[in-house]
């Protein structure tokens, strides 16, 4: 019988310990089924052992990555022959080390967590952009706890976008309530005739396009852009995109979206051009399904702005 791992990761003081003891002394969760609970990371939230010896939670600390062998599963799995395995992994620890772990045949990772304390994930994604990147790529849920009245989900939304587009996201208030109401505060005018973006605005409406392309279905978009022609691209298409760095200033790449025009055949990669175009939903086969398609009405040169990158804030 499969035994399903979950991944529970986070800063230090995210909230794990506790999302965890809530989860597993959960009847619907656990079933009075044995469950393992694998804990590479002590906080400041100790869990109550006699409450988790009530609900059949076995308990094993870990102190280093490097305990993480085949062996020590397999010995695992011989002594408490758990139903599922939970972990609470280290957030300064690079996530191979599970995602690449040698479990015993019958353990299949089946879900990733991440618990971001809303108070603190500013700091953290400002200074440790690239370690966060690490932490938060794979992950299928990302719950924000802590969040206030007044916390703006928009820009929190987009930072996690930019670093794993399949992540669902979830706000958790104060006092525990369940929001996945990640409404945005775009700052253009979306029911405008013409969406006029910023270069500052250009990396919000792209994360938000990808993730909701009929939004944008018939609207007129205009904005600067440099002319990236991928080789082998068929001709009258090009993209009109940005550079962006996604983690740090080592991950610079392009964004954007594909574009027929007339004129695309005429376009030299790296020039820039103020492009003014219609947004379609439809079929690509370089989106995996429905996207933004692009049809453009007008395109000029212009010369290249300030700063070529675009950010996601």
């Amino acid at each position: 019988m499969d035994v399903p791992v979950f991944v529970i990761n986070g800063f230090l003081e995210s909230g794990k310990t506790t999302f965890i003891s809530e989860t597993v002394t959960d009847p619907e969760f656990s079933n009075g089924d044995s469950t393992l609970l694998i804990v590479c990371e002590e906080g400041v939230e100790e869990y109550d052992e006699a409450l988790m010896k009530k609900h059949n939670v076995n308990i094993v600390y870990v102190d280093s990555y490097e305990e993480l062998t085949a062996f020590f599963f397999k010995d695992l799995n011989a002594k408490f022959k758990p139903k599922r395995v939970m972990f609470e992994y280290n957030g300064t620890w690079n996530m191979d080390y599970v995602m690449e772990a040698d479990f015993p045949r019958n353990w299949i990772l089946v879900q990733i967590i991440s618990l971001i304390d809303t108070t603190t994930f500013n700091n953290y994604f400002n200074n440790m952009r690239q370690i966060m990147t690490g932490l938060l790529s794979q992950s299928d849920t990302v719950i924000f706890n802590r969040c206030t009245e007044d916390v703006k989900k928009g820009p929190l939304r987009r930072s996690i976008k930019v670093m794993n587009r399949k992540a669902q996201i979830i706000y958790e208030g104060k006092d525990g309530v369940l929001d996945d109401n990640g409404e945005d505060d775009l700052p253009y005018d979306i029911n405008a005739d013409v969406i006029e973006l910023t270069d500052d605005d250009f990396g919000l409406w792209y994360i938000d396009a990808m993730d909701n392309p009929k939004r944008y279905d018939g609207k007129i978009v205009k904005y600067i852009a440099t002319v990236y022609k991928p080789k082998n691209f068929p001709s009258g298409y090009f993209v009109p995109g940005r550079m962006a760095m996604t983690c740090c200033a080592d991950d610079i790449r392009m964004i954007g979206f594909i574009c027929k025009s007339d004129k695309a055949d005429r376009l030299k990669n790296k020039e820039w051009i103020k492009i003014v175009c219609e947004v379609k939903c439809e079929y690509h086969k370089a989106y995996g399904g429905e996207g933004p398609m692009l049809y453009a009405k007008k395109i000029e040169y212009t010369d290249e702005p300030e700063d070529k990158l675009v950010y996601f804030t």
